[in-house]
């Protein structure tokens, strides 16, 4: 079924077994947030809920319920999109297997956005205190748009639909200093389209038109999601998962997805910011209230029997999870032809995507000589780190994988791979001072902080330790060394309270180096709860690289300095503390934890997976 509505989604998925519907009256605020995270976390199907507090709209959560619910949305269009990206990169596979792409032309077409002068999200009009006002966190400053479709177009060509930017950018519908039904805020992040179209405008002393979709088709939102280069617009890749041509309501607008569920039409005011946030984020902490664009609402419009539909953002793993999944499994082919040399990328979820990247390169330089250092790894680690959001990632991992056994998607299995065969003294490369992700408070300051690169290639070098020595020394304050998985230490440290802590690191190291016996183990990372670091690897993946800003919180045993390289003879040191300037981490509600239990304990279709 090639969908055209969140209604057509919902019937679709009910018909097949995967939706609950819930007819009893729930809460947007925190309430079906709450029912989402445990719906998800267990596996559960998508859920309807009819009977919504404070607005008209049913709402409907977990469309995209795992990587298998989504190839159903997509099953007639998915094989179709694999064809055209491979014939994409590799122009020269349609001579060669013809039968396999005789439908490449038919989809390509399909791909091609068409104006239209009406469609059906037009067909009624309301405000925005009418919609759904979904709040997923206690100390969210606000109602928030969780599944947005922001469209915007380069003011220099208003009429070309190639041109048409779509993000997934955050919408706050209500809180702080926003004016009610008249202005909602937009946040938006570095190396995003809608950024370079907000310049355009604010150059030509004009208002940004800009345009705020909910529901339609799924693949509207897999689309806004969807690495593409810059200037190719999302609503071509958008197109052919949907498997029908995108229509856009030509108007004095931005372009509007004509079969969108709901609209919210205005202009970004060039001259005025207003703080936005705070917002429960993937990270799994608050993103920070910071003055961002604000909205002029113009109007807002909804399609007959539209349906809200929604998800809830936080600690990994969420439904965006699902998306990252249905996005390395389009994309993961064609990687070695976006990059040369490079063979896979793996953005790790449970770090907070972008903290942690994960790449299999090349080593291609002189094939003759034998060499047990990274080359080429380095030439692909930089092409990685200027290449679109790929450039977000704080630490990246990347070796070579000649007997072609490594599997990337195995964090573990990858992280000891390399483990085994890292030297500290040559293989960290820094970039300092530079930007990193928007949402990520580890470092100096918004969109402000370090990089580093871990490259590792050639023979085992080490044997990674599985159990700890009998007898070893600390110093006063670090205590209680847990093993996350074979090589790698977190170790309960002295509470950071000031600057005057980072000389943690040396005292370690300088102890480290006086009773070597933990040297064995070539990571070892300073927390707070030794205990949680280790009891799952997520834990460690998700305390150490959001909690961690490279060029400052990575120390190691006997380090030193050589023509301004850093390296270290021992054991690196990860600094993986809660620092006073961090986010806060999110933290459920108690009260309405007790809520959904007790909805859990009436029984029905849900309360299985409650």
């Amino acid at each position: 079924m090639k969908h055209r509505s969140t209604k057509e989604v919902v019937d679709d998925l009910r018909v097949d077994g995967r939706l609950i519907e819930v007819n009893e009256e729930v809460d947007p605020y925190l309430e079906v947030a709450e029912i989402q995270r445990r719906v998800y976390l267990s596996g559960g199907p998508a859920v309807l809920f009819t009977n919504v507090k404070g607005t008209r709209f049913p709402m409907v959560s977990n469309l995209f319920a795992s990587l298998e619910q989504s190839r159903f949305l997509f099953r007639h269009t998915l094989e179709s999109v694999r064809r055209l990206l491979e014939v994409k990169s590799d122009p020269s596979a349609l001579p060669k297997h013809p039968f396999r792409y005789a439908g490449v032309p038919l989809t390509a077409i399909r791909t091609l956005p068409r104006w239209t002068s009406r469609g059906s999200v037009k067909a009624n009009e309301c405000r925005i205190s009418d919609l759904p006002q979904l709040t997923s966190w206690p100390d969210d400053g606000g109602a928030f748009v969780t599944l947005p479709q922001v469209l915007s177009v380069d003011p220099n060509a208003p009429d070309d639909l190639m041109r048409v930017n779509l993000g997934m950018y955050r919408i706050q519908l209500s809180g702080n200093e926003y004016d009610i039904d008249r202005e909602v805020g937009l946040h938006y992040q570095i190396h995003r389209g809608i950024g370079v179209h907000h310049g355009l405008a604010l150059d030509r002393g004009e208002p940004l038109r800009v345009a705020i979709t909910i529901g339609g088709a799924p693949a509207i939102s897999v689309a806004a999601v969807m690495p593409l280069p810059e200037g190719l617009t999302e609503l071509t890749f958008g197109g052919a998962l949907a498997g029908h041509r995108i229509a856009m309501i030509r108007g004095d607008h931005a372009p509007v997805y004509a079969d969108a569920d709901f609209a919210i039409v205005g202009t970004i005011d060039p001259s005025r910011r207003k703080p936005e946030g705070p917002f429960g984020d993937h990270l799994g902490y608050y993103s920070l209230q910071h003055d961002f664009p604000m909205m002029n609402v113009e109007h807002v419009w909804h399609r007959d029997g539209a349906i809200w539909p929604f998800t809830v953002v936080g600690r990994p793993p969420q439904e965006d999870t699902t998306f990252g999944q249905l996005i390395h499994e389009l994309t993961d082919p064609i990687i070695p032809d976006v990059i040369p040399g490079i063979r896979a990328v793996h953005a790790v979820d449970a770090a907070g995507v972008h903290p942690l990247l994960l790449a299999i390169g090349s080593e291609r330089y002189m094939p003759f000589m034998k060499n047990e250092e990274p080359q080429e790894l380095l030439t692909q680690a930089n092409a990685i780190l200027g290449n679109g959001q790929l450039s977000l990632a704080k630490y990246l991992w990347i070796t070579d994988d000649p007997a072609g056994d490594l599997d990337i998607h195995d964090i573990e299995s990858f992280l000891r791979y390399v483990l085994e065969r890292v030297d500290w003294r040559r293989d960290l490369h820094f970039y300092t001072k530079t930007t990193i992700d928007t949402l990520d408070y580890s470092g100096s300051g918004m969109n402000r902080g370090s990089k580093v690169v871990v490259a590792a290639t050639g023979a085992v070098k080490r044997t990674l330790p599985t159990e700890l020595p009998n007898e070893f020394s600390m110093p006063n304050g670090f205590s209680d060394p847990r093993i996350v998985f074979p090589g790698v230490l977190a170790c309960n440290s002295p509470k950071y309270v000031s600057s005057s802590n980072r000389d943690d690191l040396l005292k370690l190291g300088q102890s480290m180096e006086n009773d070597p016996r933990l040297s064995g183990f070539p990571i070892v990372t300073l927390v707070d709860d030794s205990d949680f670091a280790s009891a799952t690897l997520n834990n460690w993946l998700w305390a150490t690289f959001t909690r961690s800003d490279p060029a400052v919180d990575i120390g190691g045993v006997q380090p030193y300095t050589i023509d301004k390289h850093w390296g270290c003879h021992g054991p690196l040191l990860i600094d993986a503390r809660v620092k006073p300037w961090h986010a806060p981490p999110l933290v459920e509600d108690p009260q309405v934890l007790s809520k959904v239990d007790a909805r859990a304990s009436r029984g029905g279709d849900l309360a299985k997976y409650l």
